[in-house]
């Protein structure tokens, strides 16, 4: 049997099917390693969403490739669609050292970040964590208890130079504020996408 060239348009399908069923199998095997995030729904009924949202997978994979652990938290009976979180004990390590956003980014004169958590977000098909999502996020564990991660700020906040971030700390989740052009190697930003 003929084998496909390398680089060939067959090659690189293949690559992206052996890629995806890789990443299923990690979702899955995380599925059920942490029931309590999903109680009450399924991993069949999981996947098969997901078989028929090959976009959405291609999303969790960058959220996975970036170090989000992403995980399903949820289910919306009106839309019918799962929730997905980054899941990761600490802010997901691939998107760390990043602006709020490009504005913010390019407010530096110097020492500029190569990206912002806001383009990172959209490039990826994903949004960032409201507040209040966030705080969804921590009553099923501990999350973000050495690092922090940018959340999704109101305009108003936005509009006056600044950008909102929360952690963990001494069993309490916080909210904080900071200019919108600054970044630290301890944060990145958590994210979720429905699918």
């Amino acid at each position: 049997m003929k084998k496909n060239a390398p680089g060939s348009k067959k090659s690189k399908q293949n690559d992206a099917t052996a890629q995806y069923a890789e990443l299923l199998q990690a979702l899955k095997v995380r599925f059920e390693t942490h029931m309590n995030r999903h109680q009450g729904l399924s991993w069949d009924a999981v996947q098969a969403k997901l078989a028929a949202n090959t976009e959405k997978l291609w999303s969790l994979s960058e959220m996975e490739r970036t170090g989000g652990q992403p995980d399903v938290v949820g289910y919306d009976k009106q839309t019918n669609e799962f929730l997905f979180y980054d899941c990761s004990a600490e802010s997901p390590s691939g998107r760390r050292s990043i602006c709020y956003d490009r504005e913010g980014l390019e407010s530096r004169k110097e020492h500029r970040p190569e990206n912002s958590a806001v383009e990172m977000a959209a490039a990826m098909g994903i949004e960032l964590l409201t507040e209040a999502q966030y705080r969804e996020l921590q009553a099923l564990g501990e999350f973000d208890t050495k690092t922090s991660s940018w959340v999704k700020t109101p305009a108003d906040v936005r509009k006056l130079g600044g950008a909102l971030f929360c952690d963990r700390r001494f069993g309490k989740v916080f909210l904080y504020h900071n200019g919108a052009q600054s970044y630290y190697g301890a944060r990145a930003f958590r994210a979720a996408l429905r699918v």
